[in-house]
């Protein structure tokens, strides 16, 4: 009986603790310390939510940055990959799809198209491409907008984010952001 006590109360010692205690406590940590994040890295123009910089979205107009593709379909209720491995010939169809209708979108372009605008991420949900994929986009982007390729360019570059503390991952691009900001361009 007394080991039957001592196990209720451990029970419902540590369901407080584990349960209440530790998640309002990293709730509250997370408000203070990392308010934009905790509450989804929201972005706003004019007062509205246009998007999360964490969460790709779908953009498929010549007049912006096409994203990568998404096994889930930019559903992220639903955030998954394909997994599909790369000799799987149903994954080298559509990869080759993709390859075929950037080529034909970028007709400009005479390197190959960039790895990450024709695979989808684990997640299916990538937010970023790299400096190369939105470097393949430009002279589309440009001329959709009637803008010169440099001034495209140039923004490209200002939107690029280094790696993370200057050692760990690749340079990157939120394409939420880059469109935004093509968006004000004047």
């Amino acid at each position: 009986m007394k080991t039957l006590r001592q196990s209720i109360l451990l029970f419902l010692v540590l369901t407080i603790v584990t349960g209440v205690v530790y998640p309002l406590a990293m709730t509250c940590i997370a408000q203070l310390v990392f308010s934009h994040r905790a509450n989804g890295s929201w972005i706003e123009r004019h007062g509205t939510r246009v998007g999360s910089e964490f969460i790709g979205q779908q953009f498929d107009g010549p007049r912006y940055f096409w994203g990568r593709p998404s096994a889930c379909g930019y559903n992220s209720a639903a955030s998954n990959g394909s997994n599909a491995g790369p000799t799987n010939p149903v994954q080298l169809a559509v990869v080759r799809d993709r390859v075929v209708l950037l080529q034909r979108a970028h007709p400009e372009q005479s390197r190959p198209v960039p790895v990450d605008l024709v695979t989808a991420s684990g997640s299916g949900l990538d937010p970023h491409i790299s400096p190369a994929a939105a470097e393949f986009q430009v002279v589309r982007v440009a001329k959709a907008r009637s803008l010169e390729p440099a001034k495209v360019r140039e923004l490209v570059s200002e939107q690029t984010e280094g790696r993370t503390f200057g050692v760990l991952g690749e340079p990157r691009v939120n394409v939420l952001k880059l469109n935004l900001a093509l968006d004000n361009l004047r």
